[in-house]
């Protein structure tokens, strides 16, 4: 158990933090959840419309550090290849 003030702060901190980036891969898996259904009925426009959305908020993970940079890139990179060519 945490005996100092900073190191209760700590864990207060370290559980909303948790919360957050949580939320944040949840949104992130949901988005890509989004383009790969589009993908899968075929419609093109879509696909691009949801990659569009799904790329910034990947990115924006990857920044806050709640992805791994290259998991990112591997993901939008297949993503995109799956996009253009349907």
């Amino acid at each position: 158990m945490a005996n100092t003030p900073q190191a209760k702060k700590r864990i207060r901190r370290n559980n909303r933090r948790a919360e957050i980036n949580t939320a944040r891969v949840s949104r992130i898996r949901g988005l890509v959840k989004k383009v790969e259904l589009a993908i899968e009925g075929g419609d093109k426009a879509a696909a691009a419309e949801a990659l569009k959305t799904a790329q910034p908020e990947m990115a924006r993970g990857v920044a806050r550090g709640v992805m791994h940079k290259n998991t990112v890139a591997r993901k939008m990179s297949r993503l995109s290849k799956r996009v253009s060519a349907l």
